[in-house]
């Protein structure tokens, strides 16, 4: 059996031409396919073809020639029939049937016969010329074979087609869920927002890809660039015109900003450099409060209704994180205001400890910050001691006012009073989960590294780490504060008091990277009622944003 060459064709059409290869072998006949240049697809017999190249260029070429899908046969090569085929599409082939060696034989036959029995050859021809039938069972065949092929062909492309679009389709759900996924209340705007320009570049090749948040300036809003991938070529101007070319988009009934010059001139004026341009809104449920743009896509022409659905989705994704994320720092905002109030309230109970469980949160935190590479403290470690710090006088709202403000010597009831203040308050937030973690803090505030502490009276590192922290801050602060009973002490004085507890009252660690620390630093933001040192450091406005943040973490 003759080896078969085939070349560049789908399995559906090599079907089709093996199954016509088997109907035209037992007659004689060869297959094979041409592409509209000559070169061959496909060849049931190899051959050399280069003995047969003008043969082939002119059957393909007159094929090509003919305005329909008829069967084809040439007056110069008797034998072969042809017919155009549509291979992908797009590009036309020419399939063909050589009935050559048929002929041959047919001839070979026949003069043997007329030698034999003595005959002109014109005369046997008439009785055996059997080619006109022939070439109508192969016509037919050759037919229905190149019917077929384009109908297989047509049937892969829908395939395909379909494939692709379920592809992305599947794709636009995975970027779906990943964003959803990621939806941490935690993480800033910019964070989130980033992160969803990531993931659509991934799905369309574009030049540049941003988000516009909108701002807020005294009484001008407008809209600036929070994220972004690749080359963004809209400047602050150019934005703020994007949007209002946008908002008329939508007022008109359209889903985005799509314009272009491919298939017809721009319906906006645009900055050279930009070919083409889609922008979608990020809406909550009263207005705008961004969009999301994209300009000069790389691998196609245009923009279309595909990216139009998937830019949506991912605004819509963003519009809602973004909405979530405001519920959720008015939340924090609530619960910080709670915290502060509560204690305020215990603050207020003595006049001369105004403001102090601030001051031992921020000292706390200032403490904690410094010890992260020696102790392997997380940001949420941090920002718990923190809150703890923040809390660790919350039992005292148990104790007798009177108590707590006397002037003279405690009698042992009376300071049996004041010494239960870290148990009730480990009590009162025990049985709140999101607390869980900083009851360690507030219970243990007051024990020593010697064991000498209370309530417990651990020693070392059985005393948590968040408690030993607190424990500098604390005695820090009540050293430096006025209080009923005496004056406070000076920093210098406050800092060898310090020193001279390390190793029994204090954890050395701790106070070692205190005593380290930029002391006047700190001390000038306590001083200054910690606004412009505090925002120098940290770039917060205020202790109320920095508890705010913090609480963040409780509530993750």
């Amino acid at each position: 059996m003759p080896e078969t060459i085939t070349k560049t064709l789908a399995g559906s059409q090599l079907e089709h031409l093996t199954k016509l290869k088997q109907g035209v072998e037992p007659l004689g006949a060869h297959v094979a396919l041409f592409d509209q240049h000559g070169s061959c697809l496909y060849s049931s017999q190899c051959r050399d073809e280069a003995e047969q190249i003008e043969k082939i260029k002119y059957c393909v070429d007159k094929t090509l020639e003919v305005q329909s899908d008829r069967v084809c046969e040439f007056t110069e090569y008797l034998g072969t029939l042809s017919s155009r085929v549509n291979l992908d599409g797009q590009q036309n082939g020419v399939l063909i049937v050589d009935a050559q060696d048929y002929i041959d034989r047919h001839k070979h036959k026949t003069a043997a016969f007329c030698h034999e029995h003595g005959l002109e050859p014109t005369q046997c021809e008439q009785i055996f010329d059997m080619w006109d039938g022939t070439k109508i069972i192969l016509g037919e065949m050759l037919r229905s074979a190149a019917e077929s092929m384009e109908s297989a062909s047509r049937n892969d492309q829908q395939i395909e087609i379909v494939s692709t679009e379920l592809a992305q389709t599947y794709e636009e759900l995975v970027l779906l869920y990943n964003m959803s996924t990621n939806m941490k209340v935690t993480q800033s705007n910019a964070t989130y927002l980033q992160m969803a320009c990531d993931q659509v570049t991934q799905m369309v090749d574009v030049e540049g890809i941003a988000v516009f948040m909108e701002k807020s300036e005294g009484f001008t809003k407008s809209f600036c660039l929070t994220a972004g991938s690749g080359v963004v070529m809209i400047d602050q101007a150019l934005a703020d015109i994007v949007q209002a070319r946008l908002s008329e988009e939508l007022r008109r009934g359209q889903e985005a900003l799509l314009d272009s010059d491919i298939d017809s001139p721009f319906s906006y004026d645009w900055p050279e450099s930009l070919k083409n341009i889609i922008a979608v809104p990020l809406q909550n449920s009263e207005r705008m409060i961004g969009f999301m743009v994209a300009t000069n896509i790389i691998n196609k022409s245009d923009f279309d209704s595909n990216e139009v659905k998937l830019f949506n989705s991912v605004a819509n994704q963003c519009a809602v994180f973004i909405d979530n994320g405001r519920l959720f720092g008015d939340l924090k905002e609530l619960f910080m205001g709670a915290l502060k109030a509560l204690t305020n309230s215990i603050d207020a109970k003595d006049q001369y400890t105004r403001g102090h469980s601030e001051r031992v949160a921020f000292i706390s935190r200032w403490i904690a910050e410094r010890l992260t590479e020696k102790k392997g403290l997380s940001q949420a470690e941090i920002d718990k001691i923190y809150l703890a710090g923040l809390l660790h006088d919350i039992g005292k709202i148990g104790i007798d006012e009177k108590v707590l403000r006397k002037n003279k010597a405690l009698t042992d009831s009376e300071r049996g009073q004041i010494m239960s203040h870290p148990r009730i308050g480990s009590m009162i937030l025990a049985d709140i989960k999101q607390m869980k973690d900083i009851v360690q803090g507030v219970l243990c505030h007051h024990e020593r590294y010697d064991g000498k502490g209370y309530p417990e009276g651990l020693a070392g590192e059985n005393v948590p780490l968040m408690g030993r922290i607190i424990s500098v801050a604390d005695s820090f602060d009540a050293m430096t504060s006025k209080r009923v009973y005496r004056d406070a002490m000076g920093l210098e004085k406050a800092l060898s008091e310090i020193e001279k507890g390390s190793g029994t009252q204090f954890d050395a660690d701790v106070v070692e990277a205190f005593i380290n620390s930029d002391i006047r630093q700190l001390w000038r933001v306590i001083q200054d009622g910690y606004q412009d040192g505090f925002i120098e450091a940290w770039d917060y406005d205020s202790f109320l944003e920095y508890g705010t943040r913090a609480v963040g973490t409780l509530l993750r």
